[in-house]
């Protein structure tokens, strides 16, 4: 690595009176911290990435896969004790614990700094210390945001450069602009027990030890593009949301994008990358990619909302990926893929349940021979990093530096009982008050209790980097004179019958319920208005060649008053949990729903 790695000493891209000095002066204060043997400043290139890869297969951190079967595709197994985000170890540090909420766990700043300063002294002796420039979002785009990470992790530089627009480019933005967000990270020892995520959003800066996974490291990620990001969207008049970006192109030629918030298993992938069934294709329909998970959405000078995609990879999870369930997303991995922690055929195949390609694991997740009595092959969080630009659906607005206009924004959970398949907000404040009450429901296998709501607003419950209620003021900010803000919807792909199977048959089929939505924005598909919302009837929805039950056709579209009615009573009750922040008008609109209601 010593051939590229540059002299520390040098500052980068100008004099140090430059609007680098900044970023100078922070990298050589981490140096002297974190004590690296060699330091190393990420260009993006090529040649960068290839030595990189070549070290990391010499000492066993990355294993080529097939060439023949994945060209430039290689797997990386992490240790077995990080393997997925830690929630519990994720702090929002801000100087007033209000600030941080309810639904953040808080450290206060200089008690958080202390600590993880403490781990990080001398941390990276006999490692190189890898500074990487990034932009979030289209590099030109005046939507995007820098930012650098150090790390120690040649693994993270990999991946950085395929989830970020990363090297050279960035860093000459940053020089521009003067500003970017600190992230700091250290694989530390890998320590369960020595294992922080810290987010500063007063100060702009992450910091994050002893975890090499994913969110963890990737600071990109959750850690700036929602945490940071979110508190930065509402000091600037903007929104950083946990959501996928589609584009619906009908057979006229027009498209509609839409944004959609899930809660994890919901289903973002899948609908991001939706392929028209067949009839429809046959009609002229397309379905076009934007994002899979981040959309960074700010008014326009029309009024409308538009969206930028700010990663410019895909982190997927790749068990239950397949040729039925999401086979973009399958085609899309085949070649230039980083694959962490699934299983491995004989011949050197990445493997996970749910593939169904006819072969079978030959080890498993962490290297052993498979043995079904261990668990499974795959770990069932492992991952795929790959260039969005690899999808066949791909979009190629996700490089409008405008971003794209956004007609719809769906909120959804998992919800065996009682809400319908889709139903349309009143306005935006009813809307803002149904991504608020979003949720799923658990399940027996899961959690030893049936029917127990975990709400998550607006899928946001792991990632808002601020007080919730504050967070709900913020979104009901954008209703004011002159705004033309998207339509609001609430789905649920996950309604069950009396023999517990699911009543729509989703995937594909989807898209009917997507283009009800564009119906209703256009202002012409059929609704029945009730308490809760706009509900469309079976009879609003193409449903030709779809099979659905007497028992589907009655439970998708149905309004149960007094199901309803309890469940407005358990929203004013969890509105209630946030105390005197939560704005009144969310407040009241669930009371004026309760009434209506009969409640």
């Amino acid at each position: 690595m010593n051939a590229i790695t540059k002299d520390a000493s040098k500052p980068v891209a100008g004099a140090a009176g430059s609007r680098l000095a900044a970023l100078n002066a922070w990298v050589a204060e981490v140096a002297a911290l974190a004590r690296p043997d060699a330091i190393h400043w990420c260009d993006g290139s090529d040649a960068e990435n290839a030595a990189l890869v070549a070290r990391m297969q010499a000492d066993g951190t990355l294993i080529k896969l097939d060439e023949k079967a994945h060209p430039n595709s290689w797997l990386h197994r992490s240790h077995p004790d990080d393997v997925a985000r830690v929630e519990h170890l994720t702090f929002v540090c801000t100087r007033e614990r209000d600030d941080a909420g309810p639904n953040n766990h808080w450290m206060a700043p200089a008690e958080a700094h202390a600590k993880i300063d403490a781990l990080f002294d001398g941390c990276m002796r006999g490692r190189t210390m890898y500074v990487i420039p990034y932009c979030m979002g289209p590099i030109d785009s005046p939507l995007s945001r820098c930012g650098v990470e150090i790390t120690d992790s040649p693994y993270v530089v990999a991946n950085m450069r395929i989830m970020t627009r990363m090297g050279a480019p960035a860093l000459a933005r940053i020089e521009r602009e003067g500003r970017f967000v600190k992230g700091l990270h250290s694989i530390g020892e890998l320590d369960p027990e020595r294992r922080f995520i810290m987010h500063f959003p007063e100060e702009a800066t992450i910091k994050s030890y002893g975890s090499g996974y994913g969110g963890n490291a990737l600071l990109g990620k959750k850690c700036h593009a929602l945490r940071i990001a979110s508190w930065q969207a509402r000091q600037e008049g903007w929104l950083a949301e946990h959501m996928l970006i589609l584009g619906v192109e009908n057979p006229q030629g027009e498209t509609h994008y839409i944004a959609a918030a899930f809660p994890s298993a919901c289903g973002k992938t899948n609908l991001a990358m939706l392929i028209p069934p067949e009839g429809y294709r046959a009609q002229g329909w397309k379905v076009w990619t934007v994002g899979d998970d981040i959309c960074w959405m700010r008014p326009g000078a029309d009024g409308r909302l538009y969206a930028i995609n700010p990663e410019a990879g895909f982190f997927g999870v790749a068990p239950g990926t397949s040729a039925k369930s999401n086979p973009n997303a399958l085609a899309t991995i085949q070649r230039d893929t980083l694959f962490t922690n699934v299983a491995l055929t004989e011949d050197g195949r990445p493997w996970w349940e749910g593939l169904d390609d006819g072969r079978t694991p030959a080890f498993d997740w962490r290297g052993r021979p498979f043995d079904p009595g261990k668990g499974p092959a795959a770990h069932p969080n492992s991952r795929f990093t790959v260039s969005a630009q690899q999808c066949p659906s791909w979009s190629p607005k996700a490089e409008d530096p405008q971003g794209v206009p956004i007609s719809a924004i769906v909120f959804g959970g998992r919800r065996p009982s009682l809400v319908p398949l889709v139903f349309e907000a009143r306005d935006w404040t009813h809307g803002v008050l149904v991504g608020a009450a979003m949720g799923s429901e658990t399940t027996a296998a899961a959690t030893g209790a049936v029917g127990v709501l975990r709400r998550d607003p607006m899928a946001m419950k792991p990632f808002c980097g601020y007080n919730f209620a504050d967070y709900f003021a913020h979104w009901l900010s954008f209703d004011k004179p002159g705004a033309r803000l998207p339509k609001i919807f609430h789905v649920n792909w996950f309604r069950k019958g009396d023999d517990g199977g699911f009543l729509w048959p989703g995937f594909g089929e989807n898209l009917r319920v997507l283009e009800w939505m564009i119906g209703r924005v256009e202002g012409r598909a059929g609704a029945v208005e009730t308490p809760i919302g706009h509900l469309p009837r079976a009879s609003d929805l193409n449903l030709d060649g779809v099979e659905l039950s007497e028992e589907a056709r009655a439970r998708l579209f149905a309004f149960d008053r007094a199901g309803w009615q309890a469940e407005f009573e358990s929203i004013g009750a969890y509105l209630d949990e946030y105390g005197p922040r939560m704005p009144q008008a969310l407040k009241d609109e669930q009371r004026r729903i309760a009434q209506a209601l009969g409640g």
